[in-house]
């Protein structure tokens, strides 16, 4: 009965075998309406899935290319980087995080400021990257907002800032919460400048960045169905014991209730942030792109 206790070896997949002729990462599914989308498509796009009109997320260089004319623009302050201010580790040193989110995003830190032309007008733009530690602000990206903000007021031209942030960087502790109120006071300085300043809140926006410069624009435009907020839903669940409304938190529900004061479509975008700087006045600065005065100057000027 030898043959009875025989061990069957499993017959070998002919799939397995032979490599697939389609290549990956050709097609990607849409989270909202599980249809597959090709990624040229998606890119030609921007980011928005033609189906069912769905944003993914983007990289702060892909929103760069998307609002400056024809994607050229000059990126200032780059090389700024976090030295580990508190010596932090918890399951891992925050050495070892920076260096990860370093080599997997090619930037130094979660904030890239860029100065060129939108639609014509000189602006400078800050735009937060979300896959640097979830677009935490630190004390590298507190300083980075703090100077593009300062540099608006340098070259007379209105301000932009993009948030996709988790909120402050737990890993640099207080010194993370003190870039709220050193961003704010450089906006404060812009208002009396009376220089525009735009805010654009994408998906996510919370915490910290939500609590500070993300609100203090003299517009705020949100991307359809961006979370934005300062806790999460699920913590505010747990907290009050009440289920939220439907969509809470979502920019839309946030637009109802006069949170935010726009909500854009990212490819009509570009052309809704022109027409709010003209309507700003910013034609009038744009003639003034290459004057040089200083910033104490400027927070006098009427």
């Amino acid at each position: 009965m030898a043959w009875f206790k025989k061990i069957r070896r499993p017959m070998a997949s002919k799939t397995a075998e032979t490599p697939s002729r389609v290549p990956e990462g050709l097609w990607v599914k849409c989270p909202d309406c599980s249809q597959p989308v090709y990624n040229r498509d998606l890119e030609a796009n921007l980011g928005v899935c033609p189906k069912c009109s769905h944003h993914f997320r983007m990289t702060a260089t892909e929103r760069l290319k998307a609002l400056f004319d024809d994607g050229a623009y000059t990126e200032h302050y780059a090389n700024l980087r976090s030295n580990d201010p508190l010596n932090f580790s918890d399951t891992k040193p925050y050495r070892d995080r920076l260096e990860k989110a370093r080599e997997a995003t090619g930037l130094n830190d979660a904030v890239i400021v860029a100065t060129g032309r939108l639609d014509g007008l000189n602006v400078v733009i800050a735009a937060m990257e979300y896959a640097f530690i979830g677009g935490s602000m630190g004390v590298v990206a507190g300083e980075k907002l703090t100077r593009a903000v300062e540099l608006a007021l340098e070259r007379r031209q209105p301000a932009i800032i993009v948030s996709c942030s988790g909120g402050a960087r737990m890993m640099e502790g207080a010194l993370s919460l003190m870039q709220m109120a050193k961003v704010s006071a450089a906006l404060a300085r812009l208002d009396r400048a009376r220089l525009p300043y735009i805010s654009v809140l994408t998906d996510p926006t919370t915490g910290g960045v939500t609590a500070s410069f993300a609100m203090l624009g003299d517009l705020n435009i949100a991307e359809p169905k961006a979370l934005i907020g300062f806790a999460g839903p699920r913590v505010i669940e747990q907290t009050i014991r009440q289920k939220l409304p439907e969509g809470f938190q979502r920019s839309e529900f946030l637009a109802e209730h006069g949170m935010v004061d726009l909500v854009v479509d990212r490819r009509d975008l570009k052309a809704s942030i022109a027409r709010a700087l003209r309507f700003m006045g910013a034609e009038r600065g744009a003639a003034n792109a290459g004057e040089r005065r200083p910033v104490a100057a400027l927070v006098t000027a009427r």
